[in-house]
């Protein structure tokens, strides 16, 4: 979105909240929310919050840092009931105003300047495959006298000898046999292009989705390349997307590679 456009949109809209978020050190979202009173302040200056408390950055006693939302980004939010204008931040140095080093937004903007500033090339682009698990249940403990974990998916092999209130129609993929698998043994197909639309809706390119290899609600939803930074905000919304409309349908989603197979 142009920046200048931004006061028009969240009128058309009729935001009440701003959803602020930044990425942590270990590739995961945070938010704050704020008053939409407060958009043109956080633009101009930032918003305020505890480094200390995000895991990897700052020591208790320099724990100020500022985020600063990137009006480029910014869209409503596809899932909070309030209408809540979502938009990204870049993490920045309170005293310096500098962006902060261990902030991956701001390292993905300085890995594209040092790119265009070695002549190598002027443009890069990424298209991750990013692929993911549905699953109806996840039981797990670790406790000191025990610890398991159980994972469970209605289209799974070892349910097909499971009493179902519908009646159990064995429409279930066998063991590494889930790939491109058609309907009815595809189960998760309306739910993959639910994600999708979302996923559109916020301004992601979407090539194509499908079952993956494995029984167990492996699904594969591919995105167009894009540069690094645009492509990154879009990794993130595509997780936030896929584990949102899979919670709506009572099911969880999780990007653990091969949980199982």
């Amino acid at each position: 979105m142009d920046p200048s456009d931004l006061n028009d949109y969240v009128k058309k809209h009729g935001a009440k909240m701003i959803d602020a978020k930044f990425v942590d050190f270990l590739g995961q979202w945070k938010h704050l929310t704020y008053p939409i009173e407060r958009l043109q302040e956080g633009i101009e200056e930032g918003f305020g919050f505890d480094g200390s408390s995000v895991a990897g950055w700052r020591a208790i006693n320099s724990s100020d840092m500022l985020m600063k939302p990137d009006p480029t980004t910014a869209i409503m939010d596809p899932f909070l009931k309030v209408p809540t204008l979502s938009i990204l931040c870049d993490v920045i140095d309170p005293i310096t105003h500098e962006a902060y080093g261990r902030c991956p937004r701001s390292l993905a903007k300085r890995a594209v300047s040092y790119l265009k500033s070695t002549g190598i090339a002027d443009t890069a682009y990424f298209g991750p495959e990013a692929e993911f698990f549905i699953f109806d249940s996840i039981q797990y403990s670790e406790e000191p006298n025990h610890s398991f974990f159980n994972i469970d998916s209605d289209e799974a092999g070892w349910n097909n000898k499971r009493s179902e209130a519908s009646g159990n129609k064995g429409f279930k993929p066998p063991t590494k046999g889930g790939y491109c698998v058609a309907n009815p043994t595809d189960q998760l197909s309306d739910l993959r292009t639910q994600m999708v639309m979302v996923m559109q809706a916020v301004g992601i390119i979407i090539e194509t989705h499908h079952h993956e290899v494995a029984s167990a609600g492996q699904a594969e939803i591919d995105m167009k390349y894009d540069t690094l930074v645009k492509m990154a905000d879009q990794v993130l919304w595509y997780k936030h997307i896929v584990k949102n409309v899979a919670r709506q349908h009572g099911k969880t989603a999780t990007f653990m590679p091969k949980p199982l197979f």
